[in-house]
Parts: C-alpha cells; structure tokens; sequence
C-alpha cells in the first residue's frame, strides 16, 4: 500500500472513531449489529474498533441480556466540535430538508440550528458553506403542497410523542367517509406523499392512511404503546410492495422517442430500433395509469401488450372520434 492509500485508511478509521463515540453518547445500550449497519462495516471490526477507544481510555462498558449492549460510563462527553465545510454543509442542506418535508412543525428548531451554526462558524468556513448550498439545491420533494395539512401533521407528531390516541374522519379510496381510532405509530414520507403508520381501531389492524385524506383529527386520553418488534420500515416494505401482474409494451415513433427517453422513470425499459422508435416496456398493478400514459402521447403510440391494454385504448379512441363527430 503506498503511503496515501495508508494515510486515507488511518482517516477513514479515525473517523469511524469518532463516529461511534458520537454513536455511543447519544444512547446506551448499541447492539453490534445496529453499530456495524450504521458504520458499515463487520460486527468484527465493530469489536476491534471498541478494543482501539478503549485503549485510548474512552469508558466503555458492555452488559449482555436482550436489553445490554455497548455504552459510554454515565456522564462522559466529547469536547466541542470543529466542523469542516463538508460536514458543516451537510447540517445545513440536513435543516433546509427537514424544513420543506415538516414545515412549521419544525421551523423554529431549523432557524434556531441554523442561526447557532452561523454563530460557531468562522466567516471563512461560512462563505464556504454558503458557497456550497447554492450549488447544491433539493426542492420539490411533495407531490403536493402540504401546507394545508400541517396542522395536523403537527397534532399527530405531538400524539406520537406523548403516545396518545388520536381520533379522525377519514376518506378512503371511494370517497367514503370513516371515523376512527388510531394509534399513531409513525409518519412516513415516501414517493412524494405523507403517510401516517398506525394500528387502527376500527379495522383491528395495522393500517397506513395517506395524510391529505384525513379530513379532521382530534387528540384523545387514552393512550398505547407500540409493539417492540415493531420496524416501521419493513411494513412500509411489506405493505407498499404492489403486485404487478400486467406487463405493458408500447412502440413509440421516433418523433416522441425523445421525450419518453428523457422523462421515463428507473421502472421503464427501453429498447431502441433502427428507426429511432423505442420500444417500452414496464410492469403495473392496473391498467388505469397506463392507459392515460398511452393516450397522452397520440398518434405517437401504439400499445404492443397487453391485449386489456389495447382494447381499452381502442374503446377510449373511438369514444372520443364519436364526441367530435359532429362537429
């Protein structure tokens, strides 16, 4: 190994180091397991990196049970930070985030982070920083604007934390109109839409309800607790992971080809042909958005497969010869 590659390595490791005290600080009680997954690395190197900060006389201790885990001696703090501009950036673009997905409900933590970082900062180090925010821009996370919503967002952030149930008036799918017990579990942000995971009452079972179809909600008594093996994430993965039984195909002119090829999503697959046609082809749980997608791109498209697909762009075709027949 030359000595750059060695003196990347010790970096990496030092700040691996660094990171698992900070890891440790901030709760007792780490499994193994959950430190190797947010360090990426083995359960092994886990343990040699304990051996190292040990030998350094960071306090660390150790208990074995389903409750133990590693743990800093009680009252053990790292000095004051110094951030470099990468990391100082990151905690920017980190609070801008947080403010466009929460809104008001965290607005006055971002501007009270972001105003003590311009505080610890120096000036260099914030040019820099600033420098790098305008380069670096994320926005249009939402599929919609929820700001009509933030209320009550905030009112179910507020019952999460005090594990209080939480009453509402629901729209589901067919316009109907249910109320409901929730026990709220957790909010969740995927797809560009808000989702609140909870075990609803009503229906006896876990549940996710998309959050711009909850007409009213109200804080009530009653509390709950949440299950302990409880993984939001793997629900969300379970619950959220359609089937997909139609596979669409649909042969594109080349006059269009260029702008299916720029917004396509990661799910299509596109075959090129000699004419500059492309041939795309992607999976669906129903054939309702497909149809739409077809019809919107004209005389340009013509379905392949399935042959659902093809007779409802035919019905659909003829339906709209027939409404300017007269005309």
């Amino acid at each position: 190994m030359v000595r750059g590659d060695s003196d990347r390595s010790a970096c990496h490791v030092a700040t691996r180091l660094l990171s698992l005290i900070l890891m440790l600080q901030s709760r007792p009680g780490w499994k193994a397991g959950e430190l190797s997954l947010a360090l990426g690395v083995s359960e092994r190197t886990v343990h040699r990196y304990i051996g190292m900060l040990e030998e350094m006389g960071i306090p660390i201790y150790s208990e074995r049970g389903p409750y133990g885990g590693f743990s800093l001696v009680r009252g053990y703090r790292l000095p004051p930070l110094v951030f470099t501009a990468e990391e100082a950036t990151v905690l920017y673009m980190g609070a801008n985030l947080v403010k466009e997905l929460w809104g008001r409900t965290y607005g006055e933590a971002v501007t009270a982070v972001t105003a003590k970082l311009d505080n610890a900062l120096p000036d260099e180090l914030r040019q820099e920083v600033a420098v790098s925010q305008q380069n670096l821009v994320v926005s249009g996370l939402h599929a919609l604007d929820y700001r009509p919503w933030e209320p009550t967002i905030h009112l179910l952030r507020q019952c999460m934390s005090d594990r209080r149930c939480v009453w509402m008036r629901y729209r589901g799918v067919g316009r109907d109109e249910t109320e409901r017990v929730v026990e709220p579990y957790a909010l969740a942000f995927q797809w560009g839409v808000w989702y609140l995971v909870g075990h609803c009452r009503l229906r006896g079972e876990k549940r996710t309800f998309r959050i711009e179809r909850i007409q009213h909600a109200a804080p009530l008594a009653e509390g709950y607790s949440i299950p302990r093996d409880f993984d939001v994430r793997a629900y969300l993965r379970e619950s959220m992971a359609y089937e997909r039984p139609y596979t669409v195909r649909v042969c594109v002119d080349a006059a269009a080809a260029a702008r299916v090829r720029q917004h396509h999503g990661g799910w299509m697959e596109l075959c090129e042909g000699d004419d500059g046609a492309v041939i795309v082809s992607f999976a669906v749980a129903t054939l309702d958005w497909a149809e739409r997608w077809a019809l919107s791109l004209g005389q340009a498209a013509r379905v392949l497969e399935p042959p659902e697909l093809v007779a409802r762009v035919r019905a659909a075709a003829e339906g709209i010869l027939r409404r300017y027949a007269d005309t």
